[in-house]
């Protein structure tokens, strides 16, 4: 996917990109996880109450959430965010953040645009005086547990979380940051 003329534009993103984000979200999500419903109105539900553009603004009004947007060639392609003074049951420090999402489209995973949104993220935490990071990923996704890997993080512990009918299984990990 990725020419030389490509241009890649990652910036901390605003109310006004609430629109994308819900969008990206829908789109991120359904590549990820939408082969796992057998009820398509489950899916729907729960596009309604976590990627509705309603929600998304609402979010950007609470102090701890930040997020960051992805475009190549001015088209949007990614978002993350980051939740800042997140406890995690996992974790008895009280200095914790929750990267709470990385998701890019799949057709834009090659040029390397989550390893930019995770540094990010981490740069941010870290402006913060936050001492570590932690984050949820569903425990049959492979490339993911391995990018987090790579990248330092740690497997701390195990979780479910019910959409509907279908129940996932999640991997909590966690990386100390200097």
């Amino acid at each position: 996917m990725k020419n030389n003329t490509s241009k890649i534009e990652i910036r901390l993103a605003n109310k006004d990109d609430s629109k994308f984000i819900a969008l990206l979200g829908r789109v991120t999500f359904t590549e990820t996880f939408g082969h796992f419903f057998s009820d398509k109105q489950d899916l729907l539900d729960y596009y309604n109450s976590t990627f509705s553009v309603d929600k998304i603004e609402n979010s950007f009004s609470k102090p701890n959430n930040e997020y960051w947007i992805a475009f190549v060639d001015r088209l949007p392609v990614g978002y993350a965010k980051l939740k800042l003074n997140s406890q995690s049951e996992f974790i008895s420090e009280r200095n914790v953040s929750q990267l709470q999402k990385i998701y890019v489209l799949k057709d834009f995973l090659s040029m390397k645009i989550g390893f930019e949104l995770q540094n990010l993220l981490l740069n941010k935490a870290i402006e913060e005086k936050i001492s570590k990071i932690w984050l949820s990923v569903l425990n049959s996704n492979e490339r993911a547990i391995n990018f987090y890997l790579k990248n330092g993080f740690v497997e701390i512990g195990n979780h479910d979380f019910q959409i509907g009918k279908e129940n996932f299984e999640f991997i909590a990990m966690s990386k100390r940051l200097e």
